[in-house]
């Protein structure tokens, strides 16, 4: 079973809207239209199981509007191999109860983006939210490093991330883009061998740009035998494949993976082993990959 544990979906009418802007600000290339229909034909074509869709709230009052959209859109997201979770603003008042709510209905988790919520991942704020979901048993997984889009500070430098491990220690908690985006050097000395996971979205490759002339913050990702390395030190075993698409091909992405010289136990356990374990799947359905 391949899972790719780092995806993102908008509803039709802004999809390409949001994208475009997101893109602007970027200076890189998306590779999906950003629908739920677009990122199950792109499962398809790369032979992806299951995708993990991670919603990001920008205001306080989308978690309430985005997550109750998520909770009733859950079924058919399923068939189509997408498994949501939901998402929490820093400001958003009712912390406990809206995450108690998703819980109830299903969902594994939520998603955290320092970034485009201007909140330092260990922030008050921030660590009342994972506390809190950690109590429900509830994985968060937060945006790491910088984001390429709002390179003016950092909002989950290593530091930050360091004082979250050490002062709540959270049983479930996911650092994307391997632990930190374009900070990958401190990443390896100071974050490898936590008990926490690192998903692989957007750290590896070239980045595109989104058009003719455009100069992304980077143009290349980790190295291969980097990325080998920090896999390696951190412990393959808390190692989750993920793409970050649409701003990542996935076949691209699959066939990438598969060609590095991991032994075949490595290979398993990141392409998908590790996230089963850590959302407790249950075997793979007839119809639905992600139940």
């Amino acid at each position: 079973m391949i899972i790719d544990f780092h995806t993102h979906t908008f509803p039709e009418k802004i999809a390409l809207r949001t994208l475009e802007h997101l893109a602007g600000k970027s200076q890189s290339r998306f590779f999906t239209g950003g629908t739920a229909e677009e990122l199950a034909l792109s499962m398809k074509k790369a032979g992806i199981d299951c995708s993990v869709n991670l919603p990001v709230m920008t205001t306080p009052q989308q978690a309430d509007k985005v997550n109750d959209s998520l909770l009733r859109a859950m079924p058919e997201l399923e068939k189509k191999g997408i498994l949501t979770f939901g998402g929490m603003h820093p400001d958003y008042e009712n912390v406990r109860g809206k995450l108690r709510e998703l819980k109830e209905g299903g969902m594994k988790g939520i998603k955290l983006h320092p970034a485009y919520q201007r909140t330092d991942i260990d922030d008050p704020k921030m660590l009342r939210i994972i506390e809190a979901a950690s109590e429900l048993d509830l994985i968060v997984i937060t945006h790491a490093g910088l984001d390429i889009g709002i390179p003016e500070h950092n909002f989950a430098d290593v530091k930050m991330l360091l004082h979250v491990i050490d002062s709540l220690k959270p049983p479930k908690f996911v650092l994307a883009h391997m632990g930190g985006w374009d900070g990958w050097t401190d990443v390896e000395n100071y974050i490898a061998g936590a008990p926490v996971w690192l998903d692989t979205a957007f750290s590896i490759g070239r980045i595109d740009p989104f058009r003719e002339g455009d100069r992304p913050l980077r143009s290349d990702n980790l190295k291969e035998e980097d990325f080998i390395r920090l896999c390696r030190k951190h412990g393959c075993s808390r190692i989750l494949f993920a793409t970050d698409s649409p701003w990542a091909e996935q076949s691209d992405y699959v066939e990438r993976f598969m060609n590095m010289p991991f032994s075949a136990a490595e290979r398993e356990a990141i392409l998908g082993g590790n996230a089963y374990k850590l959302m407790n799947m249950r075997e793979k359905g007839k119809t639905d990959a992600c139940n």
